[in-house]
């Protein structure tokens, strides 16, 4: 009888090892952390968590290059990241992110300064916007 038992469950376990393996589940979310690249910086922001609409600092800064900007919503206000400046105009993909997500945009930027801002409409004409400072690498 410990046999069949065995040679039943063996089968089994095979199973859950591969559907585990596989991911069948999972499902990307907008809090994923951007892939690491050779020299990619990531710098972290967090919009206002009492659901004003700013963020949490007007100024950031960063070396030249490869940037991400990793936005997170503590408050139950939907927000979103985005760069502008020196013919650069990039958008997180996500258009909104809710409480507790993070929205990302990455763009390869040169020395200057930008603007980073929320694009939920009327966000950024309320004042949900910042200076971004890129250096060079030296």
């Amino acid at each position: 009888m410990k046999r069949t038992i065995r040679r039943a469950l063996l089968p089994m376990g095979l199973l859950s090892l591969l559907a585990a393996g596989c991911g069948g589940s999972h499902r990307p979310s907008a809090t994923a952390a951007p892939p690491s690249s050779a020299g990619a910086q990531t710098i972290r922001l967090s919009a206002d968590p009492s659901g004003d609409l700013r963020f949490t600092t007007d100024s950031l800064s960063a070396k030249a290059g490869k940037i991400t900007i990793a936005m997170k919503n503590p408050s139950g206000t939907p927000h979103s990241i985005a760069i502008e400046g020196n013919g650069v105009d990039d958008h997180s993909p996500q258009s909104s992110v809710a409480n507790g997500q993070t929205a990302m945009v990455t763009a390869t930027l040169k020395p200057g300064t930008y603007t980073f801002y929320c694009p939920v409409d009327g966000h950024r004409q309320a004042g949900m916007t910042g200076t971004l400072t890129v250096r060079g690498r030296g």
